[in-house]
């Protein structure tokens, strides 16, 4: 029996299903759903589902997709389909140039009962591995009914979110209980997760595990050759308020460095372009298909699918989406992965735990003001020895995660179609 509050969920979602089509159809019109795709998010599949057993992978945007891709490339076996679901545009767009051959992508359902009900019926999933906070009662739920076998791995709650399910408790130990494991990323999710009645097993975070991103060797000698022997700034994965804040500190270190701003989403290239453009930057733009000049002072990086490229001629990354209050900051892994120099602001609360061991090694630092950006910059490129320890030190972190993996994989392995 479903705690009421979930039979409520469940009565709700099934008379909103009707507006599901419109409020999609609206979405799409915005750029935020792909209209060619829609219909995915209705439970309507847009591939065959080959024979044989299948293993369904869930992340809902670009940092959860992407975390997956150790888990597909840890997965795939012969006669064993593996299907991987997102949420969003820009995850799709990535996820189709970075998984496994034969590996599917689809768009999640919507959580209203038809939705699922059609995904499930057509896809038939014998296991399913969650990645960070999904937690879709229907779904889950309906999943559970059929047999499937379910894991929540690297999962991630907030403190407001555990405070939310706690209004509903025995929702909360009906979605938990479903799971056949939960492994938690940290400290403070496992003992949120145990509170609300959840069985935990070892912490995992995949956002620590992987290769190092890829690119293109003949975009990166294109690349270096372009920017000749001048140092490079990278502000990786930049959100609004944030270029000013870091094209204002990178032009007070006058380094004769070149400054190359890659927004988080790349349909913000223009607008970051006539922003540095209003501060006297001499400005490209790679969404535009121009290259830096020995006159180029700042470059804006709006593509997809090339943070490979960038990070590998960075010589210092300032990490986007820690300079705003609300982001919460983005993985420090990929250019740890790569041995660059890494700076934070001081708002990267999603990395904390991770940010929290880089500093105690002297792997990253973090500038809480425009004042120690400049400082640190300047220091960083006037004194390249300084810059390389860090990067080293960065890498040697991000080298010791892999194990972690292997004993998830463990785990999950009683839980996986012979």
């Amino acid at each position: 029996m479903r705690p009421l509050s979930l039979a409520l969920y469940a009565a709700a979602t099934r008379l909103a299903e009707p507006l599901a089509p419109g409020l999609l159809a609206r979405r799409a019109a915005r750029g935020k759903e792909d209209p060619a795709r829609v219909g995915e998010r209705l439970g309507h599949a847009s591939a065959p589902r080959p024979p044989g057993p299948l293993v369904w992978l869930h992340g809902v945007s670009v940092g959860e997709s992407l975390s997956l891709l150790p888990l597909a490339q840890a997965l795939a076996a012969p006669g064993r389909t593996l299907l991987v679901t997102s949420g969003t545009r820009t995850s799709a767009e990535l996820l189709a140039t970075r998984l496994p051959p034969g590996v599917i992508h689809q768009y999640a359902p919507v959580d209203t009962p038809a939705s699922v009900r059609r995904f499930l019926n057509h896809w038939r999933p014998d296991a399913s591995v969650l990645v960070e906070s999904e937690l879709w009662p229907n779904l889950i739920l309906a999943a559970k009914a059929r047999g499937v076998k379910l894991a929540l791995v690297s999962a991630r709650m907030t403190q407001a979110s555990a405070d939310g399910w706690a209004r509903a408790p025995g929702a909360a130990r009906a979605l938990l209980s479903a799971f056949d494991l939960i492994l938690p990323q940290e400290a403070q999710t496992d003992a949120r997760l145990t509170k609300l009645g959840a069985t935990t097993g070892p912490r995992l975070n995949l956002k620590l595990v992987g290769e190092a991103l890829p690119f293109d060797a003949a975009e990166l000698a294109k690349l270096k050759t372009a920017i000749g022997p001048r140092k490079v700034v990278l502000a990786a994965s930049t959100h609004p308020g944030e270029d000013e804040i870091v094209a204002s500190a990178f032009r007070a270190a006058q380094t004769g460095a070149l400054l190359i701003i890659a927004p988080r989403h790349p349909d913000r290239g223009e607008a970051v372009a006539s922003l540095l453009a209003s501060q006297g930057f001499n400005t490209a733009r790679r969404g535009a298909e121009q290259s830096p000049t020995p006159d180029t002072q700042a470059y804006v990086a709006d593509t997809l699918g090339e943070m490979g490229l960038f990070f590998r001629v960075a010589d210092v990354a300032v990490m986007g989406g820690s300079y705003v209050p609300c982001v919460g900051g983005h993985n420090p892994l990929e250019p740890a992965r790569l041995g660059v120099a890494i700076v934070t602001g001081p708002h990267a609360f999603n990395a904390a735990a991770i940010y929290a061991e880089m500093f105690i090694e002297v792997a990253a630092l973090e500038t809480p003001d425009a004042a120690t950006l400049t400082r640190d910059l300047r220091g960083l490129l006037n004194q390249p020895l300084v810059a390389r320890r860090i990067g080293q030190a960065a890498l040697t972190y991000a080298e010791r995660q892999g194990a972690a993996l292997d004993e998830a994989l463990a785990l999950l392995k009683p839980l996986l179609p012979a």
